[in-house]
């Protein structure tokens, strides 16, 4: 007899010989699918029967990992404007490992301002993951997230799809207008590099960010790194930044983890099409939650949860990102679904962080010291 699980399914099946067959049921206890298989060394493969539906599937036995945990300092060569499980990794690392690296800016321009790639957002990466399969969880908490030089450039317009018709139509831009920044690293501040009258005291509290976390994306498939979507990509959402864990799906083998698009500053919204775009030092520790996996990027800090929403509307982003914050009370805090519904309706907060990327990122997020109060 064995058992096991695959996200939310519950396995149960046989071993004969090298011949496995297993009956998958959804949490209620209804029958999925049944699951036929052949063991050929460390790789399993077969097909899946689902009513009148059959496809093929195949799994890999993980390596254990022996080793303790290594710090890599990796200095990148290459820098890539996709997401993709094609591109050759850059590194491979173990759960535990942490890596200390850099990302160049939108553009492409380093911490000396040399251009390194076209612009695009170009990625650092990718790195290997060993023993990420498909239906585990990638952990990547960021340790440090810092910038290394003195300059920032932004758009100097809001999007038009931001604002009403009329209200562009009728701005007055002056296309001669100079949106670069002057980063003041050691007071935390930055400003105009070169202000008009109106704005020569202004000035912004400066928060690092990476506007890119993402993974390759599944089945096959690849997007340009403007994109983002349930692997991640280019989420844009001001609370990637030190401190925080990003949870992502892994679809792929190894997971292939890119990082880039640094940021010194950004509003909701990135509503100016480029925030605050700058080269950083970045430190992250990866870790894999095996056999679960997340529907959408989820995020933890020491002050909440937060869910993602990623679709083609802000009605729709908004929905996913409730439901997912919702699945993640009731599956990791045992609560039923009138229970997590009371605590989201008292205490869910929103927070709509892409609005001018091909997809709109809505965040939904809840307090931990709300749910500190449950009870045990």
């Amino acid at each position: 007899m064995v058992t096991g699980t695959l996200n939310e399914l519950k396995l149960a099946g046989t071993v004969q010989g090298d011949h496995v067959n297993l009956t998958a049921a959804r949490p209620n206890g209804k029958e999925w699918g049944k699951f036929e298989g052949q063991l050929q060394g460390d790789d399993l493969a077969g097909s899946v029967k689902q009513g009148a539906e059959e496809f093929a599937w195949k799994a890999h036995r993980a390596s254990a990992t022996a080793a303790a945990p290594a710090t890599h300092t990796f200095e990148p060569t290459r820098f890539h404007r996709a997401f993709s499980g094609s591109i050759a990794p850059a590194l491979h690392i173990n759960p535990g490992d942490e890596v200390r690296t850099i990302t160049v800016d939108a553009g492409g321009r380093d911490a000396m301002g040399i251009a390194r790639s076209q612009g695009g957002n170009p990625e650092t990466g990718p790195f290997f993951v060993e023993g990420a399969i498909q239906g585990d969880t990638l952990a990547i908490k960021l340790n440090r997230v810092r910038l290394n030089r003195d300059s920032a450039q932004s758009g100097d317009r809001i999007v038009p799809s931001a604002v009403q018709p009329g209200y562009y139509k009728d701005a007055k831009f002056d296309d001669q207008f100079n949106s670069e920044w002057k980063l003041d690293r050691a007071a935390g501040v930055g400003m105009l590099a070169k202000p008009t009258e109106r704005l020569k005291n202004f000035k912004v509290e400066l928060q690092p960010m990476l506007g890119c976390v993402g993974v390759a994306p599944p089945s096959n498939q690849s997007f340009r790194s403007g994109w983002l979507g349930s692997w991640g990509g280019n989420m844009d959402y001001r609370e990637v930044r030190e401190g925080v864990t990003v949870y992502l799906p892994v679809y792929q083998e190894g997971a292939l983890l890119f990082v880039g698009d640094g940021h010194a500053l950004e509003g909701d919204g990135e509503l100016n099409g480029d925030a605050l775009e700058t080269s950083m030092e970045v430190a992250f520790t990866v870790n894999l939650i095996k056999g679960r996996s997340t529907q959408a990027p989820r995020f933890e800090n020491d002050e909440y949860l937060m869910a993602s929403g990623i679709a083609g509307s802000l009605q729709d982003a908004l929905q996913q990102a409730t439901t997912e914050l919702a699945r993640w009370l009731e599956r990791d805090y045992k609560l039923s679904a009138n229970e997590s519904n009371i605590v989201l309706g008292s205490s869910i907060r929103y927070d709509i962080a892409e609005v001018v990327d091909p997809q709109v990122h809505v965040v939904a997020k809840v307090r931990k010291a709300v749910l500190a109060t449950l009870a045990p």
